[in-house]
């Protein structure tokens, strides 16, 4: 625990089975109370593996649910646990579990209640290997959306995420999408409840375990950013009520 809160961390987990150990091994055990991992119907053995290291929580989906289905079983989980602090980390060691104590402490001192690694700060993503497309789609997509949302985030894209339980409670993430654009559409929710979002540097790793997701994906995953964004445009300006944020 930390200051008397539960910290879990929640591993989004599919084909993890060859990265899972490096990641969890580096997870500072002195701070985090539980794991969970939850499995995406997996096609190799990453079950096997996490039951291999003693993870307690773990669930299984029996057909495959998607990114946004997967982050929902885990924060339904961590909740269930009673979990005062959430943080995603994807078990294919691309961001690095060292961060997991300055996120944790950001939001155990009731500094933030919600904090990003941020690939972008300090030129992180460059350097871990990023495309160079992914690169410039990374930061046209953010500039966009900053102008849309009224916020003044350096990347919207990164999975490296934490949340007090309190934010996760206050938002409908059920009502979101069970694919990628889950992602943004969780921050419109946080940044529509008028909660706060630290960002830290974060080092990020692009290998060939390290799941991506490929061009045509990322076009999709782009517009349906854009979609959300000017959504949240037309609702903070009044011009529409978008159901997913709910009331304020």
């Amino acid at each position: 625990m930390y200051k008397g809160k539960k910290v879990i961390v929640v591993l989004p987990a599919y084909r993890a089975a060859l990265t899972l150990k490096q990641t969890y091994d580096e997870i500072p055990f002195e701070l985090v109370d539980d794991v969970v991992l939850v499995d995406d119907k997996s096609p190799d053995n990453t079950v096997e593996v996490a039951r291999g290291l003693g993870i307690r929580h773990i669930v299984v989906h029996q057909k495959n649910r998607g990114y946004g289905g997967n982050q929902k079983s885990c924060y339904d989980k961590a909740l269930e646990l009673g979990g005062d602090i959430v943080v995603m980390l994807h078990p294919d060691y691309q961001y690095t579990p060292k961060l997991l104590a300055s996120m944790i402490t950001l939001i155990g001192n009731d500094v933030y209640p919600v904090v990003f690694g941020s690939r972008i700060l300090g030129g992180g993503a460059l350097k871990g290997g990023m495309p160079m497309y992914k690169y410039i789609f990374n930061r046209m997509l953010t500039l966009s959306q900053n102008l849309l949302m009224g916020e003044k985030l350096s990347e919207y894209h990164t999975g490296y995420r934490a949340y007090s339980g309190a934010v996760l409670r206050s938002v409908d993430y059920e009502r979101l999408s069970d694919d990628f654009v889950f992602d943004n559409q969780i921050v419109a929710q946080v940044f529509w409840k008028r909660h706060s979002i630290a960002e830290i540097t974060c080092p990020t790793k692009y290998f060939e375990e390290a799941s991506s997701i490929n061009f045509s994906r990322s076009m999709t995953y782009g517009l349906g950013v854009l979609g959300v964004s000017f959504r949240y445009f037309l609702a903070r300006t009044g011009l529409l009520k978008w159901s997913i944020l709910g009331s304020r």
